[in-house]
């Protein structure tokens, strides 16, 4: 029993070494002179944090980052609310087709973005909404809504029948019983699923660099590919640029960390 313990327990221990060395690698990067070669884990003679202001100037952060927040904040409630209401309808109200529309969405699960892109371009080119953030941010919640229905399908279909029944037979409607009934024991399955729509909207490179030809208003991981291009050599620089970039992705699991597990390991429901 022990012996089991152990394995488990060095197995984690190997596996989050396997995550953190690489970013502890790139932190220590960032940390030396301009310019310098940087060798694996060596630590620096001298602690360079004037890169980040350099990475940050001359890689235009500041709109790029602009542009990667105003996608999030429209793309993450318009995906969550939508996705929401659809599980909600395929789940408990079991709406007309709803076997064959829940396959259809995790059938949409296996369409890599390669696959579209350039489909979804012509698409949006025909209506106008190419190098615009409502394109981007109508393109995304489409794109994210699969995963986001499977999610919340799947989570409102472990809710017990006898809450729904109960609320219905006080006379609750649909929507009552959603809004008052089901959302307050759904919070970590939400959060969950906000933190990830979250985490893609901002990694999102392939889209933008399609949608956007405008390179002032694409967003952070598109600048940083542009930027990589530009200071190929200059491992500190694109180190700190790759720290700007990662750094809203950390803040925001840290913030929400404890929702998040809760809701990936348990769900809303408890036993």
């Amino acid at each position: 029993m022990r012996g089991g313990v152990s394995v488990r327990y060095g197995v984690l221990v190997l596996m989050a070494a396997m995550i953190l060395v690489p970013f502890i690698g790139i932190i220590l990067a960032a940390l030396h002179p301009p310019g310098a070669q940087v060798d694996g884990l060596s630590i620096p003679d001298r602690w360079s944090w004037e890169n980040f202001a350099l990475a940050w100037e001359r890689g235009n952060m500041t709109a790029l980052m602009r542009s990667s927040v105003l996608i999030a904040v429209f793309v993450v409630p318009l995906s969550v609310v939508l996705a929401t209401l659809a599980g909600y309808g395929l789940a408990i109200l079991k709406v007309w087709g709803h076997r064959p529309l829940s396959f259809a969405f995790v059938l949409g699960l296996t369409l890599p973005m390669e696959v579209i892109v350039v489909a979804l371009y012509f698409n949006l080119r025909e209506v106008g909404l190419t190098n615009s953030y409502t394109g981007i941010i109508l393109a995304e919640a489409a794109l994210f809504m699969p995963f986001g229905v499977y999610w919340m399908q799947t989570h409102f279909s472990n809710v017990p029948e006898e809450l729904v029944e109960a609320a219905r037979i006080d006379g609750a409607r649909d929507l009552i019983v959603l809004a008052r009934v089901l959302l307050p024991i759904s919070w970590p399955a939400i959060t969950t699923l906000s933190v990830l729509y979250f985490m893609w909207s901002w990694n999102q490179f392939m889209l933008v660099l399609v949608m956007m030809q405008d390179p002032d208003r694409r967003t952070a991981p598109g600048g940083l590919g542009l930027f990589v291009g530009q200071y190929t050599t200059d491992i500190p620089l694109l180190a700190a640029a790759c720290l700007i970039v990662i750094a809203p992705i950390v803040v925001v699991y840290l913030v929400f960390q404890r929702s998040f597990v809760n809701g990936i390991t348990q769900g809303a429901i408890k036993g």
